[in-house]
């Protein structure tokens, strides 16, 4: 189970340091131009592809199991949470609100996709 925290861990870390960059590019450069809800669109397939490659290359020695690979995605998932709760804190706005919106609730799909991509990327037994 270690491993598999270890994986999540270092899962959250990679793509959490990715949507920070780019969510600074959709704020500042795209959201003005195309709104926010175009911008999330805009940036969700770079994020999803970047997470369903570091979700198959990290998990990969969990081996096959599904159970390591649900709790990777899971370890890293409640990190994510974690972390956009302190970040909109730290920031003075409110932890999820923004859920209600078509961005919000976009991305949080997005989010919900991040957290079940190390099991979908479970190998196939041979």
């Amino acid at each position: 189970m270690a491993a598999a925290l270890r994986a999540g861990a270092l899962y959250f870390a990679a793509i959490f340091a990715l949507g920070f960059l780019l969510g600074i590019v959709r704020t500042l450069a795209l959201a003005p131009r195309i709104g926010e809800t175009g911008a999330v669109l805009a940036e969700l397939p770079v994020i999803l592809a970047a997470s369903w490659l570091a979700a198959g290359l990290l998990a990969r020695p969990l081996g096959p199991a599904l159970r390591p690979r649900i709790a990777m995605g899971g370890f890293a998932f409640a990190l994510l949470m974690i972390a956009e709760a302190v970040l909109g804190a730290a920031l003075g706005a409110a932890p999820f609100a923004g859920l209600a919106t078509p961005a919000g609730a976009l991305g949080f799909a997005g989010q919900l996709l991040f957290a079940a991509f190390p099991a979908l990327r479970t190998p196939k037994r041979s």
